[in-house]
């Protein structure tokens, strides 16, 4: 027999850090073959230098493998595991295989190699909604590292490549414990030719799925996914894989055969409880390959069987796992608060598999399915949890057969508990002798742990009884259990449990399990609502009865939680159950407030009471969605249009007096001050939120014009809220945006507030610095603040550019700072002189993301309101500004860095006289990238070019720079690579600047680029942009990334949205198209992706002033011949912008 050598190098790093321990394979024909030159027995003791430790020993005996640090030598791996006795049919033969034992050695490499460190793992593969005990099998992230503007699919996943390591070939290993435990778990030995033959034919019934749920429900969220499945029917086209990949809510999906082949496939069942699902696709769409199936044989499941775990494990498309079944006998494991499987055993084992390989196949030698991959542990360890296939291969004959899957319940869990814990319980020698005999291979029996309230079992069984009896008969397996129950839905069942050493019979009405598992929903109002699930309840231990809101967006966003709301009232009216809720729902009109009652899932204890702004504009549709399991599809229909808004009223309200506030300016600009709620149906412009609030300040109270944040406006697609003096709320639009100064102008209708509201009186002088002043601001809990403070800097500031998708910022501008505390704390408010006069609005600033923490830096500065006394004028007047600026931000140089430059001492000393406060120039840090229909030849600036004069003004105060409100070209004189020269640069219309259509495609929202996309690149590539995606749709699925540019579809150019329109409208339904994509930092690439218009119709939001909203909606929703298509899912909270915020997740792996 062949002999092996396995040597461990570790590289040393630092004395801070760890070594990376290498692991080499030296083969040699004989125990006594010397070693290679460059290998030494004699562990060396100088630290700098490569150390090495080898046992030579057979392969099946002990290996010792040692690693050498700079202090210590300890063992890193023990046995090689050895599940089937070593013998002569197993073994290569070494006339065959020379190297055999080698290769035994090297396939345990690949394990060490893609095995990660555990707390890497574990952020990888636990369930979002998982503990640290247990996971379903979520995959990698590939790309969460980069920027979205960076982002491509990675396609290695899909190439298969061999596994197979060469001779001397070096692997590393992150850790020592992780080299330990791996080297152990990996297989001993390589595949024998009886197993090599079964593989190659099991691989060719498995198939990676990848699949999306396009909306929430119930336990799971919008997503895309990849996963893994099995043929168990090739005739009929039928496929096993997880529940929790065949979803509880709407599926689209497609796999992907082992010779690369696609079909579409759709679920025909998924289980109410435990996690299997069966897909079908048509098996004559397979040209190229013969189709094959595995056969289900769940009795072959015995410890200490040696099985095969074939998959597409961490989303390759395929991987084989090997490990040993140690235990049949484990409760289903608990995933946290989503969904999880129970009353059923599971098999546990060892395979060390991660994400993807959920539905893989559990196959034993004899190339039979005996259990099918589920999930495993999320704190590192190797162990997995498989699904026992007896309900399976029942679900399955049923479905061939065309029978109904009948599924009973008496809607209580239980779970296997052993002997010992059973006698704790109360349970008799007696009956545990009659137990032990009757099965003396059992060593636990069934105990009830949850009785749901108002089920069949509620107040007949209790948690802690132990279940003897069934019928009359003898039952200690879930099994059988759930083979009666199956067999008995409508009927009344005879249980015998045992309580506290009572014998207690008990009758129950057996119910249906697929009754109170939801198959509907309601969307209203931009929510999505349900009735309460069998899962849900049983997670929490309540009764399954309730509306519940598995996707909280639109006017049911309560509380910055996406799902898990149970609605007990709308209106006043109790809301018990789905079809009341839609009664209720029917009755309100658009733009109504009313009163709801709710309770949170994981906090039933707390009643909560909010009022909510019913949307039926943005949102008009009331739709039902009802899953349909002929077709795999969920059939549409609108349940009543929207009631018209009712006239609003005249309100009467007083403000506040500020109680111990002696300055009367302070007093007096209360009335001056009205809180600002704007709700966004729609992500557009890179704005990261749905719904802001904040102050405005009211210029002019007769025409009810009001100047608020851009940062609580950012676009006019949108409702605008006004509350006055805390009493009377009325709506308002969206009447000028400024480009760059962060601030928006929005009017109410005056004639519904019968309230004192002041005007608020603006300075016309420049605030100076170190001039006192009275700070009034807002704090976090919107109550009014006043201090007497000092205004300590007036600097020049552009707020950061946000890297990863582009954003309004602004730019240009003198920011005040004041020298209070309360400044930071209050994000609006107002800097006010003695006399009653503002003199600078205090804002807040969006700036940019933190790659750390991931969250929205927001900036609080004051601005002079002398800059924005022009615009207001003109609005006041009835004339709507049309204003024009130079395409270019800039920053201070100061006149040391000026005169390095080149700036001559004449104009040195000219900025010195004519700013006495502020020696300064201003330079271009980046020029815009020009609209469409502009001269591109004409001069303009660069980068690095130092601005003097413009139309022969001075430039030394960003406020100067406004002299371009409404000349098409100005005259520059400018200093560049240190010459002065004279240019014509041109400015651009504002009006050009703001978004006034965004067109729905497959779940991307795409819009011309907007200004913050063109502050920040160099070229556009075309006026496709994308500016989000949402979960769970065919953008999200393939790759199409927000901050991609479209610039054809099937080879067309699309150099507009008129164009993209026109060219993705010839495309039919459920077909592939090519789009071809640029990338922000212009990398070119091609994404393919499939038209769904069922689940995606397209669909356009145009501005017109002429509509009530200003904005119309085009839909270019088809009939389909499964039913009515769904509006577009508009939900803002559901789609991703580039980064990683709440619902910003990267695709994951099933």
């Amino acid at each position: 027999m062949s002999y092996a050598s396995l040597l461990v190098y570790r590289r040393s790093l630092s004395v801070a850090t760890t070594t990376t321990p290498t692991i080499v394979v030296v083969s040699s024909s004989s125990p006594a073959a010397p070693l290679p030159p460059y290998c030494s027995e004699k562990r060396p003791t100088d630290s700098g230098s490569l150390s090495a430790a080898f046992l030579r020993s057979p392969v099946s005996s002990r290996i010792a493998v040692w690693s050498s640090s700079r202090r210590t030598h300890r063992p890193l791996a023990h046995r090689l595991p050895s599940p089937q006795p070593w013998s002569a049919a197993r073994a290569p033969a070494p006339s065959i295989y020379p190297h055999a034992p080698v290769r035994s050695i090297c396939s345990l490499i690949p394990s060490i190699r893609s095995h990660p460190r555990s707390e890497n793992r574990l952020i990888r593969t636990m369930d979002l909604n998982g503990d640290a005990g247990a996971k379903r099998k979520r995959g990698s992230i590939a790309s969460a590292e980069r920027p979205a503007k960076h982002l491509k699919p990675e396609n290695s996943a899909l190439t298969p490549g061999d596994a197979t390591p060469a001779n001397g070939t070096v692997y590393d290993i992150e850790d020592e414990d992780d080299a330990g435990r791996l080297l152990a778990l990996g297989p001993a030995q390589a595949d024998s030719p009886e197993w090599q033959a079964t593989i190659e034919e099991v691989v060719k019934s498995v198939v990676s799925i990848h699949f999306c749920q396009t909306c929430s429900f119930d336990t799971e969220l919008s997503m895309s996914s990849q996963a893994t499945g099995f043929v168990v029917d090739a005739e009929r086209g039928y496929i096993l894989t997880n529940r929790h990949v065949v979803c509880p809510g709407p599926f689209w999906g497609y796999c992907i055969f082992d010779n690369h082949e696609e079909c579409d496939v759709r679920p025909v069942y998924r289980d109410p409880v435990h996690d299997f699902g069966i897909l079908k696709f048509d098996p004559k769409a397979i040209r190229y390959m013969d189709l094959t199936e595995l056969k289900l044989q769940p009795d072959a499941a015995r410890v200490g069987s040696e099985i095969r775990v074939v998959g597409n494990d961490a989303g390759e498309k395929l991987s084989i796992l090997s490990g040993v079944i140690s235990r049949l006998d484990r409760n289903a494991p608990e995933y946290g608060e989503g969904y999880s499987d129970f009353n059923t055993n599971y098999i546990q084992a060892a395979a060390a598999a991660s994400g993807g390989s959920s539905g893989s196949p559990v196959v034993n030698i004899d190339g039979h399915a005996i259990a099918l991959q589920a999930g495993g542990r999320a704190d590192g360890a190797a162990t997995d949890y498989f699904l026992p296939l007896d309900r399976p291969l029942r679900a399955l004959e049923c479905i061939r057969r065309g029978d109904p899957v009948t599924r009973g319940t008496i809607q209580t869990q239980w779970i296997l508990k052993p002997f010992d814990e059973c006698r704790r319980l109360g349970l008799t020698p007696e009956w545990e002798a009659t137990v032990r005999k009757a099965a003396p291979m059992e060593t636990s029996m069934l105990v009830a742990e949850i009785i749901l309230p108002e089920g069949p079992a509620d107040g007949k069984i209790e948690e802690g009884d132990v279940l003897l009896q069934v019928n009359g008969e003898l039952l200690t397996q879930f099994i059988r259990l759930d083979d009666i129950l199956d067999s008995n839905v409508g009927h009344t069942v005879r249980l015998l449990v045992q309580r506290g050493g009572q014998d207690v019979e008990i009758e129950c009405q057996v119910g249906d399990l697929h009754a109170i598992t939801p198959d509907r929903f309601v969307t209203v109002a931009g929510g999505t609502f349900h009735d309460l699930s069998y899962q849900q309840s049983r997670l929490y231990a309540i009764a399954t009865r309730g509306v519940y809101v598995c996707e909280a967006a639109g006017s049911f966003k309560l509380e910055n939680t996406l799902s898990g709301w149970l609605i007990d009232s709308v209106d006043k009216r109790p809301t018990p159950n789905l079809d009341e809720f839609v009664a209720v729902m029917k009755t309100i009109p658009d733009r109504s407030r009313v009163v709801i009652s709710y309770r949170h899932i994981r906090d039933l204890h707390t009643r909560g009471t909010s009022i909510v702004y019913i949307d039926r504009h943005w949102h008009p549709k009331m739709r039902l969605a009802v899953r349909n399991d002929e077709t795999g599809l969920w059939d549409f229909s609108d349940l009543a249009d929207p009631l018209p808004a009712l006239s609003p009223m005249p309100r009467k309200a007083d403000f506040i007096q500020l109680d111990g506030v002696s300055q009367p300016a302070a007093s007096e600009i209360v009335r001056s001050f009205v809180r600002v709620s704007c709700t966004m149906p729609l992500k557009l412009d890179g704005y990261p939120q749905a719904k802001k609030t904040g102050f405005g300040l009211v210029v002019d109270a007769e025409q009810g014009l009001v100047v608020v944040s851009r940062a609580i406006v950012p676009y006019d697609l949108c409702d605008i809220n006004i509350t006055v003096a805390d009493s009377i709320i009325v709506n308002a639009k969206v009447v000028f945006l400024h480009p760059l100064q962060n601030y928006t102008i929005v009017q109410y209708d005056p004639s519904l507030v019968q309230a004192p509201v002041q005007s608020a009186k603006l300075s016309t002088e420049y605030i100076k610095q170190g001039q006192d002043t009275l700070f009034v601001g807002f704090n976090q809990n919107f109550r009014i603040v006043v201090a007497k403070t000092a205004v300590t800097d007036i600097t020049t500031v552009s707020i950061p550019a946000n890297a990863s998708a582009p954003r309004y910022r602004a730019i240009n501008l003198d920011a005040v700072t004041v020298d209070t505390g309360l400044s930071g704390q209050c994000s609006n408010g107002v800097l006010v002189g003695e006399d009653g006069v503002v003199q600078a609005l205090w804002l807040n600033y969006l700036g940019e993301r933190t790659p750390s923490s991931h969250k929205d830096v927001e900036y609080h500065l004051g601005f002079a309101t002398p800059s924005l006394l022009p615009v207001v004028s003109k609005i006041q007047k009835g004339v709507m500004p049309e204003l024009r600026i130079l395409n270019m931000e800039s920053y201070v140089v100061q006149m040391s860095q000026a005169r390095i430059m080149g700036v001559s001492e004449e104009w040195i000393e000219k900025v010195t006289r004519a700013n006495p406060s502020r020696h300064q120039l201003f330079m271009v840090r980046k020029v815009d990238c020009l609209p469409a229909g502009f001269d591109n030849t004409a001069d303009t600036f660069q980068e690095g070019d130092i601005i003097l004069t413009l139309d022969g003004q001075l430039i030394t105060r960003v406020s100067e720079l406004d002299v371009m409100y409404d000349k098409e070209f100005l005259e520059a004189l400018i200093v560049r690579n240190g010459q002065e020269q004279r240019i014509q640069v041109p400015t651009v219309p504002t009006a050009d600047l703001e978004t006034d259509r965004a067109v729905v495609f497959c779940g991307a929202v795409l819009q011309k680029p907007h200004h913050a996309v063109r502050q920040q690149i160099s070229k556009l590539h075309s006026e496709v942009y994308v500016s989000a995606r949402s979960r769970g749709s065919p953008a999200y699925q393939y790759g199409l990334s927000p901050t991609n540019f479209i610039t054809a579809v099937n080879g067309e150019p699309t150099p507009d949205l008129d164009r993209f329109v026109k060219e993705v409208s010839k495309i039919p339904d459920n077909t592939y198209f090519r789009l071809r994509a640029v990338t922000f930092d212009n990398v070119p690439w091609v994404v393919t992706m499939k038209k769904n218009d069922h689940y995606f119709p397209m669909s356009e939001y145009i501005k017109d002033v002429s509509q009530p909203c200003g904005w119309r909606t085009v839909s270019h929703r088809a009939k389909c011949k499964d039913g009515i298509a769904p509006d577009a899912n508009l939900n803002p909270d559901a789609m991703e912008l580039g980064y990683d915020d709440v619902g910003d997740i990267e695709p994951e792996t099933e």
